[in-house]
């Protein structure tokens, strides 16, 4: 099922654009369809549709100024929406439908497993047909794998990958001397297997006096009830937990460590929204931490004015999580196609490969040999509303992240084992 989400007259669309293609009867150049392949529903639905407003959002604002310039004319974007419903088998066949369609940018995050699979399907599909050659976009899949050695000239990720931000959660964990004691829980698929690999890693090399009490893989989005996991972290003595786990597979681990009792620290990827903070309330003050690109509360008034900006255009605190590296995706590409000038996709993946955009305080810029977007990191830790550094909750929960580690790009950044393979050109 395909969905049309920016269209050429914005009184027809649900979300949408300050833009409006011409009167009938004028030429106006097509637009430039992107295809957001994403789980929207299902278990996971609620990021997938968390997703689609910040990529909607940043599609607005390219239009609202314009469009982006080619040598055919100034193009407006078109988002165009292909439900995933979570599964490697349902990307593939809306990635077909998508080339179908005339897209030729692939925009998907929520699973590396599905991120691999479309990889892989891209990589033959631009060799086997040339003039039909597409780019993916990857806004989350955060398996190193994905940009070391499975990396592709066709695929570009703007998410620090899983290494890069167990990186960062570790140096705040390895000067907590309290902690000597950790449960590693995860979601099992090659994410949740690289998140606790590198967290066994860099605990024996940063901390070889924390144990590791537990080492657990559960099925990822079946789990109903997480009870008997937090019985298990609750018995295993564990002072913290590590996890890499999203959507509600976190909201409903966290939920039931509550429930159980469980007093330790949360070192999370995405323990800042999407429902853990409510499900957690009091009981994660001063406990849950989380790594991010950016949060609400990084301080700076450039910072504030986006959040601000995006709490306008989605004023529903269950719509509230924003994401500033979707909003510099977006710009990197529409630098990239005036650069190139056309959306020839050869053409836009070289100009791509140096993109340096900005927003919100936020620099980021593409690595050509790896295709990895190297970005600033920070990671926060969950106090009130209203506390010292603490001015936005998420969500309406009362909650918010306060930012206690800034991470420089060059500080984020790791090797690549890559062999970019490139096409003939």
């Amino acid at each position: 099922m395909r969905l049309s989400l920016i269209s050429s007259c914005p009184a027809l669309v649900l979300l949408a654009a300050a833009f409006c293609l011409a009167p009938a009867g004028a030429q106006s150049p097509a637009p430039i369809k992107l295809a957001l392949i994403e789980g929207l529903s299902g278990p996971f639905g609620n990021t997938g549709e968390a997703v689609v407003r910040n990529i909607a959002w940043a599609v607005e604002r390219v239009n609202a100024r314009g469009g982006v310039k080619t040598a055919q004319g100034t193009r407006p974007m078109v988002l165009e929406r292909y439900d995933s419903k979570g599964q490697s088998e349902e990307a593939l066949s809306a990635l077909k439908s998508a080339i179908d369609d005339g897209a030729q940018v692939v925009l998907q995050g929520n699973s590396s497993a599905n991120a691999a699979a479309l990889i892989d399907a891209i990589n033959k599909h631009n060799e086997r047909e040339p003039s039909k050659r597409v780019l993916f976009l990857n806004y989350s899949a955060v398996d190193p794998a994905l940009t070391n050695e499975k990396c592709s000239f066709w695929h570009f990720r703007f998410d620090a990958h899983a290494d890069m931000r167990m990186t960062a959660l570790m140096t705040v964990l390895r000067e907590d001397k309290k902690i000597k004691s950790v449960y590693l829980i995860g979601q099992d698929y090659s994410f949740g297997q690289a998140v606790l690999r590198e967290a066994k890693r860099q605990l024996a090399d940063q901390r070889p006096d924390v144990k590791v009490v537990g080492d657990e893989l559960h099925p990822m989005g079946r789990v109903k009830d997480f009870l008997p996991y937090a019985a298990k972290i609750k018995a295993s003595g564990a002072q913290a937990v590590i996890t890499g786990n999203w959507g509600n597979d976190l909201t409903l681990l966290v939920k039931s460590t509550r429930e159980a009792g469980y007093e330790g620290k949360f070192y999370t990827f995405y323990g800042n929204a999407l429902g853990a903070p409510a499900a957690l309330g009091d009981a994660g003050v001063d406990r849950v931490m989380a790594v991010a690109d950016w949060l609400p509360n990084v301080p700076g008034k450039a910072s504030e004015a986006f959040y601000q900006s995006f709490r306008q255009r989605f004023s529903k605190p269950s719509e509230d999580y924003v994401h500033v590296r979707m909003q510099l995706m977006v710009e990197a590409l529409a630098q990239a196609v005036e650069k190139a000038g056309s959306t020839e996709p050869v053409a836009v993946a070289l100009a791509l490969e140096k993109a340096r955009v900005s927003m919100a305080g936020q620099t980021g810029f593409m690595r050509a040999e790896d295709h990895q977007f190297q970005q600033p990191l920070v990671v926060g830790v969950m106090q009130r509303q209203g506390t010292p550094g603490v001015p936005f909750d998420v969500e309406g929960s009362g909650y918010g992240f306060k930012v206690v580690r800034q991470i420089k790009a060059e500080q984020a950044r790791l090797p690549s084992s890559c062999k970019m393979v490139r096409p003939e050109y």
